[in-house]
């Protein structure tokens, strides 16, 4: 099994945290979230599953996940912090500056582009994040 195809449980066991169960359903929580939820929202959906669950539980338990490297925090220009775990593959984001909407998408001629750049300004990329924001277009008519 590689390091991607691990749940978050796993991760964090193999890095030594002590996995309560308020973790393990916030970690739970995470790994299920199809979108790229905030704080606020973690704890949301975290105390469906466990009522007992504070936000401070989930501003520890996330930090401490973002710290052993098993999720990514973004900063969309919201003001907010939302995560996500690790993806498998890498891949940028589209940000919708109106709904808040986060579009994940892969473009070899981007990636091979920033390869590029950074060849010629004498570096190695070893890692990137790119993050585009707009609006929508107006539809034909308006």
């Amino acid at each position: 099994m590689t390091e991607l195809e691990k749940t978050l449980e796993e991760l964090c066991v193999e890095r030594g945290m002590r996995m309560t169960e308020q973790r393990r359903v916030i970690a739970r929580v995470l790994e299920s979230s199809a979108d790229h939820p905030d704080v606020e929202e973690l704890y949301r959906r975290s105390a469906e599953v466990d009522p007992r669950i504070s936000i401070s539980t989930v501003y520890r338990t996330v930090k401490l996940f973002e710290d052993a490297g098993i999720i990514e925090r973004h900063d969309f220009r919201d003001g907010r912090s939302r995560y996500e775990t690790v993806p498998e593959e890498h891949h940028d984001h589209l940000i919708d500056l109106k709904s808040g909407q986060v579009i994940e998408f892969h473009s070899p001629e981007i990636e091979a582009l920033q390869e590029k750049i950074a060849r010629e300004h004498g570096f190695k990329l070893v890692d990137h994040r790119l993050e585009l924001y707009g609006v929508p277009l107006k539809k034909e008519g308006e």
